[in-house]
This record gives C-alpha cells, structure tokens and sequence, in this order.
C-alpha cells in the first residue's frame, strides 16, 4: 500500500520535525496536538526550518511554499480519517501513549499503519492497546529529525511482516536510512548511549572534571563530534532520565541506575537547552 497521507500526533520538537520531512517528501500530513497554540508553534517551527533551508539555496521558495501547504495542523483526531499512517510522537510517558494510541485506534482504519515515536517504551506493551497488534510498528526518529538520517525501525512481538515492510518503505521515502530493531528497552541506539550520557554524569557528580573538559575529552579522546554533557542537555535532561529509569526498571540492572545529579537537575527543572539551563546556560533563567 503506498502512504500519501500521514498523521503526526505532537507539533513539538520530534513532531515537527516528522511532519516537515514527510511534507517534503511530497506527504500529506496531519499534524495533530492538544492546543491551537501548540499547533502553530509547531507550525512555525516549520516554517522557520524551511526558511533556512530557502536562505542556504538547499530549497526553492515555491518548493518551500508547497511542502507548507501539504501540514495540516488540527487539534481534531478525526482528522486522521484517511492516513495510511499514524506516527505517535507524544512525550515519553506510557500513560500517555497509551492513551493517545485507544483514541487513534478507534478513528483509523484497519490498513493503517500505527507507529510510536519512542526511545525506550517497549513497542509489544504499547501494540497490545490497538485492536490491530500487527498493524503496530515502532518508528524512532532522532533528533533533529531533519538533519539526522538514521530511523530505528522496531519490530514488536505482534509486529508483521507487511508492517514492517511499510515501515522501512516510508522511512526510504522520507530519505531517513532505517535499521531493524527488535524490541527490547532502548532498543540498538540508546541501550549503548544512554548509558555512556548517564556515566557522564556521575563523572561530574564526583567532581573529577567540569562540565566542558569531560565534553573535551570525549570530542577530543573519542572523535565524538558533541560531548556527552552537551549532547544530554540537546536530548533534554527530563528525557534521558526517563530513559535511563525504563533501563533501571526493565532490566532489573543496578548499573543502569540515573545519577542522582541527573535526578537533582530535572527536579530544578533545568532541562538543558529546552529550559535555557542543563549542565551550560542557553539563556538567563527567570528570577535568576
């Protein structure tokens, strides 16, 4: 079945992103959130990315008008009536998802590919809720989803082939390369980073360097392109410390366990670049 129309649920950071690119890649899409104001952020954003894209000359102006023309932007779930594919990108919360997957399972119909954005959550725990376990596939994206080229494309339990082969058709089409993944906590990706982001954090916590030569050390003694502080402060801090708690909790692992530093930051609310503040300052904080 080829996919002309695809939903989004989320217009924040990973959902804008996948509905930029599908809508580049000639998509129809429908970007779904809970508030107007959260659609036409997610709008701007949009707009705003392909705007550059436009002033560096990778993107004519009538291109970037019609792939503008091509995102819906709706707080309405009936507005996914017709897709052929759902991507889930809610923030990483099983409650949520959960959630979020009923009510998209009660719209669509029963060809439609079902996909949740996840970087931790297993994939056969979320399929169990759609009354078409088969049809659901975990798509994981990174971020920023325009510029990052890989898709982990992960298979459930439930998870058939013809899903599956959808899944890697689409990832093709929107020009991401996929891998395939089967389903366990963090999958290939983030089961060997989050761990090493974790680490580094205890190796602050412990004082043994600051913030920007254990980033040094590691652009320098590894050729990583962005330390790992820098690099968790991208990701967002609230996020990887729920990542990290999924490991903890689903292997039964104490090496996975967060860094109390890590738990101490999220709790202040200092994020990473989302808040203005993680391990650096990105703006100055309010009341600072």
């Amino acid at each position: 079945m080829s996919m002309q129309n695809v939903g989004v649920i989320g217009a924040g950071t990973m959902g804008n992103g996948i509905a930029q690119v599908c809508a580049l890649a000639g998509l129809q899409v429908a970007m779904i959130d809970v508030s107007d104001e959260a659609v036409r952020r997610g709008t701007a954003v949009i707009a705003d990315s392909l705007e550059r894209l436009v002033g560096k000359g990778k993107l004519s102006a009538a291109d970037r008008d019609a792939a503008l023309a091509r995102v819906k932007g709706s707080t309405r779930y009936e507005d996914l009536r017709g897709t052929e594919l759902v991507i889930e990108a809610a923030t990483e919360n099983l409650e949520l998802k959960l959630r979020i997957l009923r009510q998209v399972d009660s719209l669509v119909g029963p060809e439609t590919v079902i996909a949740t954005n996840t970087s931790s959550i297993s994939i056969t725990q979320l399929a169990a809720v759609v009354n078409r376990p088969e049809r659901f596939v975990g798509m994981h994206f990174f971020n920023p989803v325009p510029l990052m080229t890989l898709l982990e494309i992960i298979r459930g339990l439930q998870t058939s082939d013809a899903a599956h082969a959808q899944a890697l058709a689409f990832a093709r089409t929107v020009g991401k390369t996929p891998i395939t993944v089967k389903n366990a906590p963090g999958f290939v990706v983030n089961r060997i980073l989050v761990p090493m982001l974790n680490e580094a954090v205890f190796v602050l916590q412990e004082g043994l360097a600051t913030p920007e030569d254990i980033d040094a050390g590691m652009r320098l003694g590894c050729n990583h392109p962005i330390g790992p502080l820098a690099l968790a402060d991208m990701i967002g801090l609230d996020t990887l410390l729920a990542v990290t708690e999924v490991f903890h909790a689903d292997f039964g692992d104490p090496k996975y366990r967060p860094a109390p530093l890590l738990k101490e930051m999220v709790a202040a609310g200092r994020l990473g670049r989302k808040s203005g503040r993680g391990f650096y300052v990105y703006r100055a904080e309010r009341n600072a």
